[in-house]
């Protein structure tokens, strides 16, 4: 049987880091994608040995830098069965009237245009094929909004709402299209988000056991590797204490 292909954006670290170690372990061929060179080799480096690995560094949300770099995949990596768009950033926690457009542009950029310009990429050679599947990370911010976060959970909402019809674009091709829609994980996202201060980001964690990467890793494993006629098309994970966007039990750790 040939070895299946990942095309894993956002592959620098959390769930993107998570999911290709996962994935390489589910005898995927990876294609790592990231803008931190230094954190693409260090992937590199603890990739199980005999999997078959390359490493494509650009930004999601510049097309034209996308469309260079996957055709320029050698011809042993062109035939992409699993495409994970997990690229995607919160910037900042602010009411929206003192929020930073900076931070709504950052944000609408990676998490909208992102997964659109590599699912433009990737989708056409999947429809030529009659197979493949695009697996999208979404977020509870997609389903639900909280305080202090308009922009990003629209973003995020945008990504549902992309995803659906995506799937119903390419189902009579005999691609797979699929969600999955995490609640707290402790990952960069937070210190991202509060731009660089870790003890705020640390206290996002306090008094509850968040997700891990690894565990949004195993849902994509479990996704991807499910028989052919099954499609996991929509999925929210939560850590226990989680109930909604908003209420998380906390002092239960």
């Amino acid at each position: 049987m040939q070895t299946k292909i990942a095309l894993i954006t956002g592959a620098t670290a959390g769930i993107g880091w998570a999911t290709a170690l996962r994935l390489a372990n589910e005898g995927f061929a990876i294609i790592a994608c990231g803008r931190r060179q230094h954190k693409l080799d260090e992937l590199e480096q603890i990739i199980p040995s005999g999997v078959a690995f390359y490493k494509l560094l650009f930004d999601v949300s510049d097309f034209d830098g996308a469309n260079r770099a996957i055709h320029s995949l050698p011809s042993e990596f062109q035939k992409i069965d699993l495409l994970v768009n997990n690229a995607g950033n919160a910037h900042g926690l602010a009411e929206f009237h003192e929020s930073d457009i900076a931070d709504s542009h950052a944000m609408v950029a990676s998490n909208i245009l992102g997964p659109i310009n590599i699912s433009r990429l990737i989708s056409p050679d999947m429809v030529a094929r009659g197979s493949g599947h695009i697996i999208n990370i979404s977020s509870i911010a997609g389903k639900e909004n909280y305080p202090r976060a308009a922009v990003y959970c629209a973003s995020k909402a945008a990504m549902e709402s992309f995803t659906k019809g995506l799937r119903i674009d390419l189902a009579p091709y005999g691609v797979k299209v699929s969600s999955i829609a995490p609640g707290a994980v402790e990952t960069e996202f937070s210190e991202v988000r509060f731009k660089g201060d870790q003890e705020r980001a640390i206290a996002v964690y306090d008094g509850y056991i968040p997700l891990t990467a690894e565990d949004i890793a195993d849902t994509v494993a479990y996704m991807a590797t499910a028989p052919d006629h099954v499609l996991h098309a929509d999925m929210m994970v939560l850590p226990k204490a989680q109930s909604t966007a908003y209420n998380i039990i906390r002092n239960n750790a």
